[in-house]
């Protein structure tokens, strides 16, 4: 089973508040990978819309992805490009 763990840097206009995170959440679970998110050392499951909201991650937040599982690396390739997206309808 691979582990993957990179530093995302958000690049929404609006961060992670609830129409991106709900986004997110829905990505993440199309995964059989385990999804979490580290900010200032506190791991959130990334399947979860009320932990990853309780991160306040903002526009231009620094995270740690952290995705571990069979489809890892296409996990984590999907929710990075998410994450960095620059995206004005969210």
């Amino acid at each position: 089973m691979e582990r993957i763990k990179e530093q995302v840097v958000v690049g929404k206009v609006h961060g992670l508040h609830a129409r991106p995170a709900t986004i997110f959440v829905q990505l993440a679970n199309k995964f059989n990978s385990s999804v979490k998110i580290e900010r200032g050392g506190e791991i959130v499951d990334g399947k979860s819309i009320m932990a990853l909201l309780s991160l306040g991650v903002n526009a231009g937040t620094k995270v740690d992805l952290i995705v571990e599982g069979d489809d890892a690396r296409e996990a984590m390739d999907d929710l990075k490009k998410f994450l960095e997206d620059e995206d004005k309808n969210d």
